[in-house]
């Protein structure tokens, strides 16, 4: 999938409202391809398709309604899409949350909810779409901050958020983003489908909006911009020279070794328990 050959491909991105996944879908719209935006804001949503429609000149885009902490949510969004009879050739798991607290509506710990629990259901209901729309991907926008984590504490991730900022479980919720793509590269493989996960750079998106006043102004300041923070998704979602990579992480547009906490062996965990929370993937 070359810049030049993005007419007739379809490209679903969670979270393309705002910061990166508005970015991405902005530069994906430029080329020509077909978007489905899956957005919680739905008012956000449609002002963003407005805006790169009027910018691109490509109406060819799609609102979905996703709530990534309700699965119910995510099981309509699905059927909303497959109802749509399109072909999927890339699912970009954008969408995510970092610094807030609580649990969500599913019965998770907040960060870990939306950012793995939602994207897992969300990737295996399409699943089947993906490979008969083969060549296709799936991204997953992990972080840089999925180093700090040293595994996943299976009953934390059922209790309501514990430390003081959130980003401990944030950091494990980007732990289950690599290892999901991970596993997700071992069960596709021939199918056509690859998988990757990526670090977007630290960048000043609404990703933060949960950060408390004045602690979230001051961490935006040193960084980057959300434009700058597409490029590792778009790299991922379209570089040709990736069609016959799958399952790696990758980090300013260059494959780089995830931690040490991204086992075989802990992936293939993580799949088993997010199968029987979502009654999906076994």
């Amino acid at each position: 999938m070359s810049p030049a050959e993005l007419d007739g491909q379809s490209f679903l991105i969670t979270g393309a409202n705002t910061g990166i996944g508005k970015e991405t879908a902005r530069a994906l719209a430029a080329r020509g391809a077909r978007l489905y935006l899956a957005c919680r804001s739905q008012a956000g949503g449609r002002q963003s398709i407005e805006e790169i429609a009027g910018q691109t000149g490509n109406r060819q885009i799609e609102l979905l309604a996703l709530d990534l902490g309700d699965l119910a949510s995510v099981r309509r969004c699905a059927e909303a899409f497959l109802a749509a009879d399109a072909p999927l050739h890339a699912l970009i798991n954008n969408a995510g949350v970092a610094g807030s607290r609580g649990m969500t509506a599913s019965g998770f710990e907040r960060m870990f909810g939306t950012n793995h629990v939602g994207p897992f259901l969300l990737t295996n209901l399409l699943l089947e779409r993906l490979r008969s729309s083969a060549p296709s991907r799936i991204v997953n926008v992990a972080s840089v901050a999925h180093y700090n984590a040293r595994g996943i504490d299976w009953e934390a991730v059922r209790r309501p958020t514990r430390s003081l900022t959130g980003m401990r479980e944030y950091s494990v919720s980007k732990l289950a983003n690599v290892l999901h793509a991970q596993e997700l590269a071992g069960r596709l493989e021939g199918t056509g489908v690859t998988a990757y996960s990526l670090h977007p750079g630290v960048i000043a998106s609404d990703i933060w909006r949960r950060v408390p006043w004045p602690i979230r102004p001051l961490m935006k300041r040193r960084m980057d911009s959300p434009e700058n923070g597409a490029r590792t998704s778009l790299y991922c979602a379209t570089e040709p020279a990736l069609a016959d990579e799958s399952g790696r992480y990758y980090d300013d547009c260059r494959p780089k070794e995830p931690g040490p906490a991204v086992t075989v062996a802990l992936a293939g965990e993580l799949w088993r328990r997010s199968s029987e929370w979502t009654a999906s993937g076994r």
